[in-house]
């Protein structure tokens, strides 16, 4: 059994060597069998004397190799430009503004107390010193009549003793006391009529209550919120300008507020205020107008657009698409012979498709409108439709 499993053993063995010297043989024979059509075998045939790509390195020669020892160079970049021109702009200013009431205040207490009527009902229409809502008057009324007969028996006191003191049956330091204490009482009667009239919580101004907060019977204390009352006969508006426009912003100038309430109406107003100081966060300062509002349209709250007064100046002007924005600084390309030139520039106020240039370029300077990501200061160009760049011939 032991001879049977060496003999089959051994037979793979040979087995195994004979596959593998076969395809040793096979392999190196391959490579050496000439090409279909009796050519010459893969990669031996050499190239003919002045062939392309014959020489140093043999390799074949890429298109445009060698070129720059011509003295073509690179192609100048190809850009389409416009020129900076001088035209009329309307000098108007548009921005957001928030509707406030002319006057406004929330009604409330001075005092804690309870509340025994109330005389107004939700968005009336109110007059200045009108009671809107009574508190328990009892205690108030009755220090009242307390410090009034303190006041007048003072009184009484201080008319005899002036009769004494004219027969000197009174002394002057007497006399002063009762003269005092007269003029204590009449301190505190006064202080109980101004209890007496915190009971009564009046309208301040004329104007609108809105929603009633509070009860019959509720005890409030200071600083609960009875009511509201705006005064809307007239509206301020205030909304904020950019720090650029300030010089363009006055008193007295005209504006007109729309409101998405009302697509169809403009309310006409005025400028009454600017304010004194630019937020420093935003670059911009607050202007308030006044729009009169006797129909009660617009409300306290209100999202309102803010146009003021257009006129028109003349203006240097470039296409908006010439504007090469770097952080805060802002570019333009200004063509120069078949180079461009890279300047900043400061701008001014900004329309659809155009920019009003303050400073940095010149009228009839042609500007890069198209192609700029393209170029750097210095960089040669060609405009579009223009003739194409000459290199050197060939020698």
């Amino acid at each position: 059994m032991a001879d049977t499993r060496s003999l089959v053993a051994a037979s793979s063995v040979a087995v195994a060597v004979l596959c593998a010297g076969w395809a040793i043989y096979a392999t190196k024979h391959a490579g050496a069998r000439p090409q279909s059509g009796g050519g010459p075998p893969a990669g031996a045939a050499a190239r003919p004397a002045g062939a392309p790509g014959a020489g140093s390195g043999g390799g074949e020669r890429k298109p445009g190799a060698g070129q720059g020892a011509g003295g073509g160079g690179a192609a100048p970049t190809v850009v389409v430009t416009a020129p900076a021109r001088r035209e009329h702009i309307e000098v108007g200013i548009e921005a957001i503004g928030t509707a406030i009431s002319n006057e406004a205040v929330s009604v409330t207490s001075k005092i804690s107390n309870l509340v025994t009527a109330i005389h107004f009902h939700d968005g009336e229409k109110v007059q200045a010193g009108q009671v809107l809502v009574e508190l328990d008057r009892a205690q108030a009324t009755a220090d009242l009549a307390a410090a009034t007969a303190d006041y007048t028996n003072s009184v009484n006191q201080f008319n005899r003793s002036r009769e004494l003191l004219a027969t000197q049956s009174l002394s002057k330091a007497q006399f002063d006391q009762l003269e005092a204490t007269m003029k204590s009482n009449d301190a505190k009667v006064a202080a109980a009529k101004a209890k007496l009239a915190d009971t009564y919580i009046r309208a301040p101004f004329n104007g609108n209550v809105g929603l009633r907060r509070v009860s019959l019977g509720a005890l409030i204390n200071p600083g609960t919120v009875i009511t509201t009352l705006d005064d809307t006969s007239v509206i301020k508006v205030d909304f904020s300008v950019p720090d650029l426009y300030v010089s363009e912003v006055r008193a007295g100038q005209s504006m007109l507020a729309t409101s998405t309430a009302y697509p169809a109406r403009r309310f006409e107003g005025r400028v009454v205020s600017v304010d004194s100081r630019i937020e420093p966060s935003t670059r911009s300062v607050t202007v308030r107008g006044l729009v009169p509002n006797a129909d009660a349209a617009l409300k306290p709250g209100m999202f309102l657009t803010v146009t003021l007064a257009k006129e028109q100046r003349a203006a240097l002007v470039v296409p908006e698409q010439a504007l090469v924005p770097e952080q805060a600084k802002q570019y333009v390309y200004v063509l120069a012979g078949d180079r461009v030139a890279k300047r900043e520039v400061r701008i001014g106020r900004r329309d659809p498709g155009r920019v009003e240039v303050v400073s940095g370029v010149a009228e009839g300077d042609r500007v890069v409108i198209e192609g700029t990501l393209k170029l750097r200061d210095g960089a040669a160009v060609r405009e579009f439709g223009g003739p194409p760049a000459q290199g050197k011939p060939a020698s």
